[in-house]
């Protein structure tokens, strides 16, 4: 049975349309910019942000923005912190301009010596800080005891937080599968245990996982070639029943095969 699921890859900055063809997809991931560094967002597209928001809307590819793994907005760190804070700030308004469907961010950690309520207020000052032109999306985590959304425990009490900020209800929730499972969260009832808690999913991240149930391993790998059950994975898509994105390796031919196998067994 084939659907018209919303999916697609994680690929290149610089045409990301051109990255969903090469897919057969519908959607579109990205960075603006070094996910590994502290430079504001940059737009990699000849035709800059607007260039880029109108092929996507010619083409009837929707376009959803990671933010950079650096940021961390649970730190007591201010060196980290303040400028998380701000480059969040940037990256929303960055995804406004080139037409994004959301921003996803990782939940972040504390320090080892920090009560984690620290890193869940600083979550709740964040938000109520930020300016939301388009949805902030957090993710749920795969390593770290110190992690804010590791285990769904975690993201209970982060959404308790952000939602008593201004402006919460407006967060969304990214659902990783390869995160949950190395994460420590069985994939077998996940949806229902995570929308009892955030009242909704609105992106997957439908990878398989290289390594084992709670290693806290973040290792991607793609479907049947990892340790989760395909199907589980299958029924994680249709449950959620929101638009997903594969970041498994293989670049566009592998992602391709992955996303072919979604549309084929959800």
């Amino acid at each position: 049975m084939t659907t018209t699921l919303a999916i697609g890859g994680h690929g290149e900055q610089a045409d990301p349309v051109g990255e969903a063809r090469a897919r057969e997809a519908t959607l579109a991931q990205f960075f603006l910019g070094d996910p590994q560094g502290w430079k504001g967002p940059e737009f990699a597209h000849p035709g800059g942000a607007a260039g880029l928001r109108a092929e996507a809307e010619e083409a009837g590819i929707a376009l959803y923005v990671h933010a950079p793994y650096v940021l961390n907005v649970a730190t007591s760190n201010n060196r980290i912190r303040i400028p998380s804070r701000k480059f969040l700030q940037q990256y929303l308004h960055a995804a406004a301009e080139v037409g994004a469907a959301g921003v996803v961010v990782h939940g972040g950690h504390v320090l080892k010596a920090d009560d984690p309520e620290t890193g869940f207020d600083n979550w709740r000052k964040c938000v109520e800080r930020l300016e939301m032109p388009v949805p902030l999306l957090i993710e749920n985590t795969a390593g770290g005891d110190n992690a804010m959304a590791r285990r769904l425990e975690r993201v209970a009490r982060l959404w308790d937080a952000v939602g008593d900020a201004p402006g919460g209800d407006a967060v969304g929730f990214c659902l990783d599968t390869c995160h949950a499972h190395a994460g420590g969260e069985e994939l077998v009832g996940l949806v229902d245990r995570a929308r009892a808690i955030t009242g909704r999913i609105d992106l997957v991240h439908a990878n398989d996982s290289r390594d084992g149930f709670d290693s806290g391993a973040d290792r991607h790998a793609n479907v049947g070639a990892g340790q989760l059950d395909p199907q589980a994975l299958a029924e994680v898509v249709r449950l959620a029943g929101a638009p997903v994105v594969v970041e498994t390796p293989g670049g566009p031919e592998g992602q391709a095969q992955d996303i072919a196998w979604f549309r084929e067994h959800v």
